[in-house]
């Protein structure tokens, strides 16, 4: 029953339990979902450009101009 409400909210179900304060969207969540299905070496390659985005995304907002 649980599963089925965070579904129609779309959100995780240790978001709607309060287990979470990050809400992930059915999307975010369906995309790590597909990530879990590849081989550990995939999901090396895709933990590090990710982690690289995150950093170079971080860098340029705190060397940014407002």
């Amino acid at each position: 029953m649980a599963v089925k409400i965070s579904q129609a909210f779309e959100v995780s179900l240790d978001y709607l339990t309060g287990n979470s304060d990050i809400e992930l969207d059915k999307a975010t969540l369906d995309r790590v979902q597909e990530v879990t299905k590849l081989s550990d070496k995939d999901k090396d390659y895709i933990f590090v450009t990710l982690d690289a985005l995150i950093r170079d995304f971080k860098n340029k907002r705190a060397y940014s101009v407002n």
